[in-house]
């Protein structure tokens, strides 16, 4: 079973822009809910299509399966089929022999910016660049998941 060992952080400051050496927009949706023991996302990358499912539990790791798909029926999905819709776009950060991916978000998320890395094993080291703010791994509301129904747009300070 492919296993995704993730954490997720968030963003301080704009230190991570010069270092970013390859940017993606991403738009995607979800075809169930929040609720359901797995999420299946339909994304797409440039101009590259995704679907993805993974297991729907928070924390470090989780079984997680994805796909090629056409770009076009991709964004068919997504207009009529998902429930959410994430803007986002990923920078990509190489920091101390790890990548680093940056989600800017835009629309009903803008204002949120989330880093993540991915890790061989939940213990793994790894040196937390200059920008990088408190960890929000065990934080449900900081999934894409659970952005896509309730976006940082409505939350309360």
């Amino acid at each position: 079973m492919p296993l995704e060992i993730e954490r997720k952080f968030l963003v301080t400051g704009d230190g991570w822009r010069a270092q970013a050496h390859k940017r993606i927009a991403m738009r995607h949706g979800y075809l169930t809910e929040l609720d359901a023991p797995a999420s299946v996302r339909v994304r797409v990358e440039g101009d590259i299509g995704k679907l993805n499912v993974k297991q729907a539990i928070v924390g470090m790791s989780r079984a997680e399966y994805e796909y090629t798909i056409p770009a076009i029926e991709a964004e068919q999905m997504i207009n009529t089929l998902c429930r959410g819709l994430i803007l986002k776009t990923r920078h990509y950060v190489n920091h101390a022999g790890h990548l680093w991916e940056v989600d800017e978000f835009e629309g009903d998320n803008a204002g949120l910016v989330v880093a993540e890395i991915e890790l061989d094993s939940e213990e793994q080291a790894f040196d937390r660049p200059a920008w990088i703010g408190s960890e929000v791994t065990q934080e449900r509301r900081y999934y894409n998941n659970a952005l896509a129904s309730h976006p940082y747009a409505s939350w309360q300070s």
